[in-house]
């Protein structure tokens, strides 16, 4: 892989300093044809690679043609900041750069895809909350590095609100665990500090209301619920206390 985007960086380099070199020189035509030849055969590499990449079941290889078009259109934007570039080449360069920037688009976007899906998917099958958000935030950063190219990408920013979601939902789901267990031993205090917890993450997180209201609703309850319990023991404890003064 390194050696092939090695190889397209120096056909994109000799292509580029090769029509900064010629572009003035029609009596060298030659020069022009090398030129126009070198980024040919630097395109047809990137289209090599892109069919491959579709045709493959692993995410990188669309990130490395994602890469290779970062090359060409960075080698072939220098070339056209050349004063001395024939218009004709400008144009021919330009055609190429508004192909290379739609492979590059798909690629990126399916790289992002693919790998969020992948590590979603791995995150939902992780047995500990560290685990499960650890996996969760590299799929959100997958999303996130596409959407510094494209921040208008619908999609992407669909995705990256429920993997949000989904992080705030295993945040919660682990502190109301965590209450319910206290609470079948007893703990009424650690139970409700716990439930105090959970309805922090729900309420400090990007969770959509028809989730948010209802879960704050049940823990709210559930609190309560314990509360009484506390307010019940601490009422027998008092009775007891009397009757014993009693006696």
């Amino acid at each position: 892989v390194v050696m092939r985007r090695a190889w397209t960086r120096y056909l994109l380099d000799q292509g580029g300093e090769s029509s900064a070199r010629t572009s003035g020189e029609h009596h060298r035509p030659s020069g022009k044809s090398n030129s126009s030849s070198l980024l040919s055969a630097a395109w047809r590499t990137i289209q090599k690679q892109s069919e491959e990449a579709d045709s493959a079941a692993s995410p990188e290889s669309h990130f490395e043609v994602f890469h290779l078009c970062q090359d060409y259109l960075s080698t072939t934007d220098e070339a056209l900041r050349s004063n001395s570039l024939a218009a004709e080449k400008r144009i021919a360069i330009r055609a190429g750069q508004e192909r290379v920037r739609a492979l590059q688009k798909h690629h990126l976007l399916t790289w992002a895809r693919d790998s969020s899906r992948s590590l979603t998917y791995e995150a939902q099958q992780r047995a500990r909350t560290s685990d499960k958000i650890e996996s969760a935030n590299r799929a959100l950063h997958c999303l996130e590095s596409a959407l510094k190219f494209y921040p208008g990408e619908v999609e992407l920013n669909e995705s990256s609100a429920a993997i949000r979601d989904f992080i705030a939902s295993v945040k919660v789901a682990h502190w109301v665990e965590l209450a319910e267990r206290s609470a079948f031993k007893g703990h009424y205090r650690r139970a409700i500090e716990r439930y105090k917890d959970a309805l922090f993450y729900l309420s400090r997180e990007t969770v959509k209301d028809e989730v948010r209201i209802p879960g704050a609703e049940r823990i709210g309850r559930e609190i309560e619920l314990l509360q009484s319990r506390l307010q019940a023991r601490k009422n027998g404890k008092t009775e007891t206390t009397k009757d014993e003064g009693k006696d």
